[in-house]
């Protein structure tokens, strides 16, 4: 995704910046059009109410990854992809950390590193961070249901809560 991401949602919805105006009652249209245009860039709040009015959680992912100076630091971008595409993923990263893990008590097991450890430190390192984003992954996937209704919401949360 681009800097038109927002563009590309509103119109993906078939609004136009005043429909969008409408729905998102807060932003005017000359608002929407500068963050479009890439003239100015949304404000968390204003990145929180497009997520949620245009049901496209993906927008603060977008944001943090790539246009929030701290999180594009620390936040992976995260892409759509379909659960079953997800699931073998996860499967696929544990079945490579499940190989590791004898590896990883190794080198963590006098508390320190050694020259000898590091590659594969940080071999495991990044594919620990493949898990970590495919659960992120994961997570998205299911706010996305949830914000169109494939995903019952309250149920979600009743059993989420237990």
């Amino acid at each position: 995704m681009d800097q038109n991401i927002y563009r590309e949602l509103r119109e993906g919805l078939g609004l136009s910046r005043d429909k969008a105006s409408e729905l998102l009652e807060t932003m005017p249209p000359e608002r929407i059009e500068r963050i479009e245009n890439g003239k100015f860039l949304p404000h968390p709040d204003e990145v929180l109410l497009m997520s949620d009015k245009y049901k496209a959680p993906e927008l603060c992912n977008y944001y943090c990854a790539h246009q929030c100076p701290i999180g594009a630091e620390y936040v992976p971008p995260i892409k759509i992809k379909d659960l079953s595409t997800i699931v073998l993923e996860m499967l696929s990263s544990l079945n490579s950390m499940n190989k590791s893990k004898d590896r990883l008590i190794d080198i963590a097991a006098d508390g320190k590193i050694e020259e000898d450890e590091i590659k594969d430190f940080i071999a495991i390192q990044e594919e620990l961070e493949k898990i970590s984003i495919t659960v992120e992954t994961l997570q998205l996937w299911a706010e996305r249901m949830i914000a169109t209704g494939a995903i019952d919401s309250e149920l979600y949360e009743k059993y989420k809560n237990e």
